[in-house]
């Protein structure tokens, strides 16, 4: 059996209120008898269940996650999961708030951010745009001791405690791979959609797609990625473009949202050959597209496990416990028509 309090308690010699006050560091102890006890610690093997202390003090941990708004698929997906983790709050011991800000707006974003230092919470789960501005707020937050955590879209080099999201780079090799297999033996022109090349994820899976594209098959050459912010009407727009621009375009990825768009000009295009397609995320519209066709692949991820993933370790970095990372890892999902779920 593990030690208990009350064994530490009597190898220590001490009362069990002397063994409280030395594992919550708290004043009224004399070095002598800390030193007894932390002696203790380590001869009788004691390990402190930081989760059932919580529990008996009661104890709530404040989370906030700083979310895009709009309409966004995806997004609308990820803010269902975290309103859905609301509804646990009483059962995990967790206060979530959830603020949004537009997307790939780093200054509305670094105004949010700004303002959780008058209060700030245990941790704080931030779908982050990469700039200087809001890596300097992020690191004034975790300077006063809230655990941060990357959702969906990582900062390069930063110090952050976790990623909760797939392996970007990975994701866009993943697409180059599919589609120099699906284009086997043919040349011609790739286009790319993307939302902001001032998001981490679109920047990776951007680097990775053009690496793989490469290895496998050089003669495809990519198109500059057009910026569509994830609006579906400025998707639309940049895929007809395509369609009636490109000479010997063979297919398109969209590396980012705004799906919608890419389907409605997929859809108006005439019977025959047309260029394959590879897109992001899972959702009514993109599995329609899927099973009509219109669409090759998916590649996905799962946003509750994100949100779970991220509540799990920001708790864990406040209670300074280990974080299991076969448990937070997110994968990555590949659907065709044929396996979807």
């Amino acid at each position: 059996m593990r030690p208990t309090v009350h064994d530490l308690a009597q190898s220590a010699g001490v009362s069990l209120a002397t063994v409280d006050r030395v594992l919550n560091n708290r004043p009224g102890v004399k070095a002598s008898t800390r030193s007894r006890v932390e002696e203790a610690i380590a001869r009788i093997g004691f390990v402190r269940d930081v989760a059932a202390a919580n529990l008996a003090k009661g104890r709530i941990y404040p989370l906030t996650f700083v979310v895009p708004s709009g309409d966004n698929s995806f997004m609308v997906s990820l803010r269902h999961q975290i309103e859905e983790a609301k509804t646990r709050s009483i059962a995990e011991r967790t206060e979530i708030v959830m603020v949004e800000v537009p997307a790939f707006d780093a200054e509305a974003l670094v105004a949010a951010l700004r303002a959780l230092r008058n209060d700030p919470p245990a941790g704080v789960a931030v779908v982050a745009v990469d700039t200087e501005e809001v890596r300097r707020e992020l690191l004034a937050l975790k300077a006063s001791g809230v655990a941060i955590v990357t959702l969906v879209s990582d900062l390069e080099g930063f110090d952050r405690d976790h990623f909760a999201g797939v392996d970007n780079l990975a994701a866009g090799r993943t697409a180059g791979s599919l589609m120099a297999r699906f284009l086997a033996g043919k040349t011609g022109r790739i286009g790319v959609i993307a939302g902001s090349m001032l998001v981490r994820d679109h920047q990776d899976r951007l680097i990775g797609f053009r690496e793989r594209l490469a290895e496998i098959n050089p003669s495809l050459v990519i198109l500059p990625a057009e910026e569509c912010h994830d609006d579906p009407h400025r998707v639309d727009a940049a895929a007809r473009r395509l369609l009636a621009e490109a000479e010997g375009l063979v297919g398109i990825y969209n590396l980012g949202a705004g799906n919608r768009g890419l389907i409605a000009a997929l859809s108006l295009m005439p019977s025959g050959p047309r260029p394959v397609a590879i897109a992001h995320e899972l959702t009514d519209h993109t599995r329609a597209a899927l099973e009509g066709g219109v669409i090759d692949v998916i590649l996905n991820q799962d946003a509750g496990h994100e949100v779970r993933a991220a509540i799990r370790v920001m708790k864990a970095k406040s209670d300074g416990t280990p974080v299991i990372a076969a448990q937070e890892r997110i994968r990555i999902d590949i659907f065709l028509k044929d396996n979807l779920p």
